[in-house]
């Protein structure tokens, strides 16, 4: 199936009709994941952007179904049914830092990893660590509550937000911060380099 901005916004609005902080946070990440994608790119790494830029839009769509730790098996189902395998995988794979065998058994999901792989999963799943959710009240009275997209400058509070529900020691912190370092090496290499080299 050929996929385009256009078709997944489309999807998005059609999924989120009562849930635009989903589509903004969405559009958000999406915007970050090309950032990072492009910088990557100029290194001489190769990246498909256009599937890193989709990937970002759709990485959410599971939480049509449910905002639990199983969006992303649910967004991957979604988005196998209409033939988008690749995107899938990116929306499967996009919780924290992945999330190995074991601990997706403890949680419920089939058992098997859901570890980003390819460089753009990896680059979608980052780009999410840099986008959260703000409550505003207005008027401080409960039903003018609205939620606003915030894109942080480093994923530092989202490490601290996972020490604090799961313990600086826990594996998935671990991954997170591994994730960081992966990431950062590859966007701020001082030359360009290749993969091809003999």
């Amino acid at each position: 199936m050929k996929f385009n901005e256009k078709w997944a916004i489309g999807l998005l609005k059609l999924k989120f009709t009562s849930q635009p902080h989903v589509i903004e946070h969405s559009i958000a990440v999406s915007r970050k994941a090309v950032e990072i994608a492009e910088r990557i790119k100029k290194k001489g790494v190769n990246v498909d952007v256009r599937l890193v830029k989709i990937g970002g839009l759709l990485h959410d769509i599971g939480r049509s179904v449910t905002h639990g730790i199983k969006h992303g098996y649910y967004g991957s189902l979604i988005l196998r049914s209409l033939g988008c395998y690749k995107l899938a995988r990116i929306a499967e794979r996009h919780i924290g830092a992945g999330i190995t065998k074991e601990e997706a058994e403890k949680l419920g999901l089939p058992k098997r990893d859901f570890i980003p792989k390819t460089l753009e999963e990896k680059i979608v799943a980052y780009a999410d660590k840099f986008v959260g959710t703000t409550l505003i009240f207005s008027n401080f009275e409960e039903e003018n509550v609205y939620r606003k997209t915030v894109v942080f400058p480093t994923i530092k509070p989202t490490i601290i937000r996972f020490q604090q529900e799961l313990g600086k020691d826990h594996p998935a912190v671990k991954r997170l911060i591994e994730l960081d370092e992966e990431m950062k090496g590859l966007m701020y290499r001082r030359f360009k380099f290749s993969f091809n080299e003999k």
